[in-house]
């Protein structure tokens, strides 16, 4: 039988760690290209939003659709709220979901998915290994 000293078990389990990209830089969201046309509001960089914050459009949609009390659809690559809100409203409920569905609570780093772990849905990181159940918001799953 093969004895192995420390270092070189550390080096072999070091080598089957996935290789996640992280940046040690704040993360931060482009900005939201907002417009009101008539009664209705258009979030014209939305698909490229969810792209940013690696989230599924629908996922998201629903959460701003619940957080502004509105109803509205996806439209392409933009998001086209019934009513009229600011710039200002609508960055904020993208900060929200980024703070409670994105970003890690222990690393706050952004690379986290959705898993899930039995009957419970959790928000696990990629970076550090941290795991966390997710809200359960009204109106609907993750």
């Amino acid at each position: 039988m093969e004895e192995y000293t420390y270092e070189d078990l550390l080096e072999r389990a070091l080598k089957r760690l996935p290789s996640t990209k992280t940046d040690d830089s704040r993360f931060i969201i482009p900005e939201v290209k907002v417009f009101i046309e008539g009664k209705t509001t258009i979030f014209d960089n939305f698909d490229a939003i969810c792209g940013y914050m690696n989230r599924e459009a629908e996922h998201v949609m629903k959460f701003l659709l619940n957080e502004l009390g509105t109803a509205g659809k996806i439209e392409g690559n933009r998001a086209i709220f019934q009513g009229r809100f600011s710039k200002e409203e609508v960055e904020r409920q993208i900060q929200r979901h980024l703070e409670e569905y994105v970003l890690c609570w222990e690393c706050k780093k952004p690379d986290t998915h959705f898993e899930k772990m039995e009957r419970v849905w959790v928000l696990k990181c990629d970076a550090c290994g941290a795991i966390r159940p997710i809200i359960k918001r009204k109106g609907g799953k993750v």
